[in-house]
């Protein structure tokens, strides 16, 4: 399993993240190297993460307890 094409975001826990239109998952890649999968993301939500103001506590409020995640690096 390949990673989307990742964009880099301004975050001081998140390096870059990206989407993946057909599994809707969202790929998040941290500063300390960790590659998490959020999955059965709607693309309106990955576009709310890219514009947040605060990319690290959007994740955390609106991804952690709602969609299943997986760490894969």
């Amino acid at each position: 399993m390949s990673e989307p094409e990742m964009t880099p975001v301004v975050s001081s826990n998140v390096e870059s993240i990206g989407y993946d239109e057909q599994s809707q998952q969202v790929y998040v890649r941290f500063l300390n190297g960790g590659v998490y999968i959020y999955k059965g993301v709607p693309e309106q939500e990955y576009q709310n993460l890219l514009l947040a103001p605060s990319v690290g506590s959007y994740l955390h409020r609106n991804f952690k307890n709602v969609y299943p995640y997986e760490r894969i690096e």
